[in-house]
C-alpha cells in the first residue's frame, strides 16, 4: 500500500497545482520571489535503517518523528553504501561514476586512478543542485563535511554554496580540531573557501546548527528564499557525545545486539515499516553476546550507549534550528529533507582492547577507557554486531550493496504539504533528491550545456508525486537503476533487485531478491526465477557501459586498499600500513572463526 489515499486524491491535485502555479514564474532562473519555499537538506553520517524511533528505534528522535508526521516517511529509498558517492550523487543527480566520485580516493585501486572519472572529486562536468539555485535567486548555505574534493574549484564555495563552513574530510573529531584516523595531519576545516580554525566550544552538531542559523539569519530580511544543507558529523566514527545525553542511555543495551535486532524489527513491523512476517539474516560478523564476559558486555553495551545518545544529540541540535525557522517565520514556508549518506558504519574493532586497536589509538592521543567513552580525548565506535542492530532487520552494513548499506530513513516534511503522516514504498534512489528540490524551488533542470560547458544529464526522478500522494511510483516496472562500489554491485527493477557482495563478508556471487516482501534479503530467488536473474543480469552490463564502470582488479580488497593507499600515498609507513591492515582484518576474522565454532 502506498501513500495514496482516495479522500486526499482530489486535495493533493489542487494543492500540487496551486504550489505549481507559485513557483512556474520562476523556471528561467529570475530573481526569486517570496512564495518559493525555502529548502532545508539535512543528512545523517552512517546513520542505520532504524535508528529513528519513527523508524523502529528505541533512540529518542522527537524532532524527526514530529518530522515525519508533517509529511512522509521512506521505507524503500537507496543511497549509495559510501560517503562520498552518495554526496555526489545527492548533490547532483547523476550517477557516482560520471560524477567523478565512484568511490571515495582513498579506496581507489592504482588501475583505476589512471582513469579521469576515477579521481574521487567531484568533476567538472555536473551542477551542484546549490549552483542551479543560486543562480535561480535563492541564497544557499553550507555547515558540515564536504567529502568530494579540496583542490581548486573543489570546494564548497566554489560549487554553488553562496556562506560554508565545511569539513573537507571522511571525519574528524567532534570535539575538537584534530584528526581521526592517519590519513590525516590535521582536521582540514574550511571556511567560505579559507582554512578556518574551530572554537574552543566546539561539539559537531552543535557548531553545524549554530552556523546554519547564522548563515540564514545574515540574510533574512532580503526576502530570497535559501537553500540550506547541513550534512552532520553524526554518527560517523569517532563516536561521541555529551555526558548528559550518554547518560539516558546507560543500561539500555545490557541485553546485546541480538535482543536489540529483534526488538527493533518488531517495532518496525508494527509501524508498517517493514512487512509482516520479514526475516532477517544473522550476519557472520555478529559475535556471540552471551560467549562474552560481563565486564566485557558493559563496555560493548555502552560504546552503543554512545552512538545512541549522538543520534540524540544530532535530533536536540535539528530541533533548535526548526526553532529558530519558526521564531523567524520561515518555518511554514521550508521543505526539509532529512537522510542518511549511508547505512551503519561496521569498522569498529570487535576488540578495542586489543593490541594493535590499543596501539592505534595510543598514537592519535585517545582514550578508550570505560568511563570517559564518548567524551572529549575519547575514541568510541560501534563494532559489527550492534552495526546489524542499527540496520534491523536488513543484511549487511555500510561499504557492502546489501539493503543494510543502501537502504536509509528518508522524510519529506513541510507545514503545507497536502499528505502528512504517511509511508511512502515506492522504490526511490539518491540520484532524486536534486531533482526533487528542484521541483520543490520551480527550477529547471540544465540541458546538455549550462554556463558554456557540457554537463551530464540528471537521471533522477522528482519524488513530488509520491509525496503529495497524486502516484504510487515515479520508476515503472521495467525501469532499472544500477550501482557499483568498490565491486559490490547491485540492480533494481521494480521490487526485484540483484545484488553481488565482495569479501571480506560477501561471497561475490550474484543473487536476487524481492526487496518489498524480502527487505532482510532472506530468499535468494536466483534459482528459482533464473530467467528475470538473466535479464537483470543484462541490464546491469548496459548500466556498467552507459556509466563507464571499471573493474576491481584481481585480488582486490576495499579495506586492504583503504590501508593501502592512506599510509603508503600519504604517509610512506609499511610499519603502520601492517599495523591497520590487522586492525581492519581481525573484527571480520575472528568474527568468521566464531560463526564456524
Amino acid at each position: 500500500m502506498g501513500v495514496i489515499r482516495t479522500g486526499l486524491a482530489a486535495l493533493a491535485l489542487l494543492a500540487s497545482v496551486t504550489c505549481l502555479a507559485d513557483l512556474g514564474e520562476n523556471l528561467s532562473g529570475q530573481a526569486a520571489t517570496p512564495q518559493r519555499p525555502n529548502i532545508l537538506l539535512v543528512l545523517a553520517d552512517d546513520l542505520g535503517y532504524t535508528d529513528l524511533a519513527s523508524y523502529g528505534s528505541e533512540i529518542n528522535t522527537p524532532i524527526l518523528d514530529a518530522l515525519a508526521q508533517q509529511g512522509v516517511r521512506f521505507t524503500n529509498y537507496h543511497s549509495a553504501a559510501n560517503c562520498a558517492p552518495a554526496r555526489a550523487m545527492l548533490l547532483t543527480g547523476v550517477d557516482a561514476h560520471l560524477a567523478g566520485v565512484p568511490n571515495i580516493p582513498e579506496m581507489l585501486a592504482p588501475e583505476q586512478q589512471r582513469h579521469a572519472h576515477y579521481q574521487g572529486v567531484l568533476g567538472t562536468n555536473v551542477v551542484t543542485v546549490a549552483t542551479l539555485l543560486e543562480d535561480a535567486g535563492y541564497h544557499t548555505y553550507m555547515a558540515g563535511k564536504w567529502h568530494l574534493g579540496t583542490g581548486p574549484g573543489q570546494l564548497p564555495s566554489e560549487r554553488g554554496f553562496e556562506r560554508t563552513v565545511a569539513l573537507a574530510d571522511s571525519g574528524a573529531d567532534n570535539w575538537e580540531q584534530r584528526p581521526y584516523i592517519p590519513i590525516y595531519d590535521k582536521a582540514n576545516w574550511y571556511a567560505d573557501g579559507k582554512e578556518y580554525t574551530l572554537p574552543e566550544d566546539f561539539y559537531s552538531s552543535r557548531f553545524l546548527v549554530d552556523k546554519t542559523i547564522e548563515f540564514i539569519d545574515s540574510n533574512i530580511e532580503d526576502g530570497k528564499p535559501f537553500f540550506a544543507y547541513l550534512p552532520f558529523q553524526a554518527v560517523h566514527i569517532p563516536v561521541q557525545a555529551p555526558q548528559d545525553f550518554i547518560d539516558r542511555y546507560m543500561g539500555v543495551y545490557d541485553a546485546g545486539w541480538d535482543v536489540l535486532r529483534e526488538r527493533r524489527l518488531t517495532r518496525a513491523t508494527e509501524l508498517g515499516i517493514v512487512p509482516e512476517g520479514v526475516s532477517a539474516v544473522r550476519m557472520s560478523t555478529t559475535a556471540d553476546w552471551e560467549a562474552l564476559d560481563a565486564q566485557r558486555q558493559r563496555y560493548e553495551a555502552k560504546r552503543m550507549a554512545v552512538y545512541a545518545a549522538m543520534v540524540e544529540a544530532m535530533d536536540f541540535h535539528l530541533g533548535r534550528l526548526l526553532d529558530y525557522l519558526k521564531q523567524s517565520g520561515q518555518y511554514d514556508n521550508t521543505i526539509i529533507i532529512f537522510t542518511s549518506d549511508n547505512g551503519a558504519e561496521a569498522s569498529g574493532s570487535v576488540d578495542p582492547h586489543s593490541f594493535v586497536n590499543r596501539r592505534l589509538t595510543d598514537s592519535l592521543g585517545y582514550r578508550i577507557d570505560y568511563e570517559t567513552l564518548g567524551l572529549k580525548g575519547s575514541y568510541s565506535s560501534i563494532s559489527p554486531s550492534f552495526a546489524s542492530a542499527a540496520a534491523s532487520p536488513l543484511a549487511y552494513y555500510k561499504f557492502y550493496a546489501g539493503e543494510g548499506g543502501m537502504r536509509v530513513p528518508l522524510i519529506i516534511a513541510g507545514v503545507g504539504l497536502p499528505v502528512q503522516g504517511e509511508l511512502v514504498r515506492a522504490f526511490s534512489f539518491v540520484t532524486d533528491i536534486t531533482p526533487t528540490i528542484l521541483s520543490f524551488a520551480g527550477v529547471a533542470s540544465p540541458g546538455p550545456r549550462y554556463r558554456g560547458r557540457p554537463v551530464e544529464s540528471i537521471i533522477g526522478r522528482d519524488l513530488q508525486p509520491l509525496v503529495r500522494g497524486s502516484e504510487e511510483r515515479v520508476y515503472g516496472p521495467e525501469e532499472t537503476v544500477g550501482y557499483e562500489l568498490a565491486g559490490h554491485a547491485a540492480l533494481f527493477q521494480g521490487d526485484y533487485k540483484i545484488v553481488r557482495n565482495r569479501g571480506p563478508v560477501g561471497d561475490g556471487q550474484w543473487r536476487l531478491y524481492n526487496i518489498v516482501d524480502d527487505p532482510g534479503e532472506a530468499n535468494d530467488l536466483a534459482t528459482a526465477e533464473p530467467a528475470r536473474l538473466q535479464r537483470m543480469l543484462l541490464a546491469y552490463e548496459r548500466y556498467v557501459l552507459e556509466n563507464k564502470v571499471l573493474p576491481v582488479p584481481p585480488g582486490y580488497n576495499h579495506l586492504n586498499q583503504l590501508v593501502t593507499n592512506t599510509l603508503y600515498n600519504r604517509m610512506r609507513s609499511p610499519i603502520l600500513v601492517g599495523l591497520l591492515t590487522l586492525l581492519v582484518l581481525i573484527p571480520f576474522v575472528v568474527a568468521h572463526r566464531r560463526q564456524d565454532q
